[in-house]
């Protein structure tokens, strides 16, 4: 009768687990709100709302075309990780800030697509502000959280209480930051020599939401941009040595784990400083070249760098004829493939990403 009893406890406990992840998981923390930060990896809809005539192919099909059935200004066919990540702790999917929802106490999403980790004086003195599809930065979007923040919580006190069962999301941003500076023609040294500087703003608006009450923090770093259909039709390596074995382009990948490094190692100073704080860090590098290097075994079946929509070319990306452009096509099933427009992903990567910092070995500290 007694190892029955314990068998059923067991069972009751790993339903609880299964069914409640959010509070079986992370330190037994159940998040009742989430507000996320970044760019169009992130972004739920401001870019659409701030400029909706600059950037109308977002808002027009086949964005949207998989789980929405219709535009929403996500860059991807379906969900992003944060939706993912808000469905996964049973919260709505986040409300992009500048549609002006009411009700904002599960959380909001800040995240605006293009958005860059630096301010716009940056690329001035860089020569690439005409490159910037918008100046709503980080710190821009910080700036949202604050002026939002009187309507969450009336004091230091009771904001301290509202946050603790919050998670943030603070990113992916800091891709941008490198592309405007690649695509004005800027060097890999040169942008080598921004990434002291961009990580520094990344950790400096951690630093800034932990001094306004947040304790749960997932500073994602950025994607294979060596894996990118972009990149790889507009800076094709001159040699097969200039490869990995999965076909993307060693050097830019290099770049981008040295970025990701660099956060690592700016965070762990943070969580020395805060060590009240939870600062987790998500490898969606490590996330995205498990597919890359597997992908028929997340059902990839058209493989990594081939894009789902796009106007023709050795992976289906032409810049004069984008997703949603005269010119362009989108594919049958999105899901078979990880790279939906030539710079994002489509839903099933997405998913995968998530999945993988959700319950696998892609976040440090585990995020359940």
């Amino acid at each position: 009768m007694a190892i029955s009893r314990l068998s059923v406890l067991v069972a009751a406990l790993a339903c609880c687990c299964l069914v409640r992840l959010a509070q079986c998981g992370g330190g037994g923390q159940n998040y009742t709100s989430m507000f996320s930060f970044g760019d169009s990896l992130t972004d739920t809809g401001n870019l659409l709302v701030s400029s909706p005539l600059s950037f109308n192919i977002v808002g027009h099909f086949p964005y949207g075309m998989t789980y929405f059935h219709r535009p929403t200004g996500r860059c991807s066919d379906g969900r992003l990780v944060v939706d993912f990540l808000a469905q996964a702790f049973g919260l709505p999917l986040l409300q992009p800030y500048l549609s002006r929802g009411k009700d904002v106490r599960q959380g909001v999403n800040f995240a605006v697509g293009g958005a860059t980790a630096m301010d716009p004086p940056f690329f001035e003195g860089i020569g690439a502000s005409d490159k910037l599809w918008t100046n709503l930065s980080l710190s821009v979007q910080l700036d949202w959280f604050e002026k939002l923040k009187p309507s969450l919580c009336s004091s230091p006190k009771n904001c301290k209480k509202y946050f603790s069962r919050s998670l943030f999301l603070v990113g992916e941003i800091g891709g941008n930051d490198y592309n405007y500076a690649f695509f004005k023609g800027k060097t890999l040294d040169d942008a080598k020599s921004y990434v002291p500087t961009v990580s520094s703003a990344i950790i400096d608006a951690t630093e800034r939401l932990i001094k306004g009450g947040a304790m749960h923090l997932v500073v994602p770093g950025n994607l294979p941009m060596g894996c990118s259909s972009a990149y790889l039709t507009l800076h094709p390596g001159r040699s097969r040595g200039d490869y990995d074995a999965v076909g993307c382009l060693k050097t830019y990948n290099d770049f981008a784990q040295r970025h990701n490094a660099m956060v690592q190692q700016k965070l762990q100073v943070l969580r020395l400083k805060y060590p009240e704080a939870r600062i987790m860090y998500a490898d969606y590098y490590g996330a995205a070249m498990a597919f890359a290097k597997n992908p028929k075994q997340f059902g990839f079946k058209e493989g990594p760098l081939k894009t789902c929509c796009g106007g023709g070319g050795p992976y289906n990306f032409n810049p004069k004829a984008s997703c949603g452009v005269r010119g362009s096509s989108v594919c049958a099933d999105p899901s078979a493939y990880a790279n939906w427009d030539g710079v994002h992903l489509t839903e099933a990567a997405y998913h995968a990403i998530a999945d993988s910092i959700l319950h696998g070995p892609y976040t440090s500290p585990r995020l359940l």
